[in-house]
């Protein structure tokens, strides 16, 4: 979870890769009206984002249901969301992954592939509400090389062993 551009996909990446997870990108749940409205520089309201998130939600139960341990990026960015991720899936457990709004505009700014622009990040800043201590989860700066915050969210899951055993 985090804002746009702080590194989830590419963390989710690593996750998936180093630990042999299945991986879904949460911005391919989004409905083409939600990508419209974000390049066109309109923040999402909360009803744009609740069928998304139900969307990703569902995705989350199949792969529970299989028994699959997947990693799925999601922005996440206020409490309310993040429950209704975690109602009826106490497996749920979130990665709040940290970044100033300097690093992150200046990653947006040089991305060419992503529809969200730099002039949204203010307001998923101010929506932004980090993990509280009775959520699951924990929070990783984004400081660093990508193969750094790897190894921090590793260790924040509390799986450095088996990473290190299987890869």
């Amino acid at each position: 979870m985090g804002v746009s551009g702080v590194g989830k996909s590419t963390v989710a990446k690593g996750l998936s890769i180093t630990l042999g997870w299945t991986y879904a990108e949460g911005d391919a749940f989004h409905s083409p009206a939600n990508v419209a409205k974000m390049s066109a520089g309109h923040a999402l309201t909360d009803d744009d984002r609740w069928p998304w998130l139900r969307a990703i939600g569902s995705w989350m139960d199949d792969q529970i249901r299989a028994g699959e341990p997947a990693v799925v990026t999601c922005s996440a960015l206020r409490r309310s969301y993040r429950d209704l991720l975690r109602e009826g899936r106490p497996e749920v457990w979130f990665l709040h992954l940290v970044a100033g709004p300097d690093l992150v505009a200046d990653r947006v700014s040089r991305r060419t592939d992503h529809y969200m622009p730099a002039t949204l990040l203010p307001s998923q800043y101010d929506a932004l509400e980090p993990l509280a201590p009775d959520e699951p989860g924990a929070s990783v700066s984004v400081d660093g090389t990508a193969p750094e915050v790897l190894a921090r969210a590793i260790a924040a899951l509390g799986l450095t062993d088996q990473a290190t055993t299987e890869h």
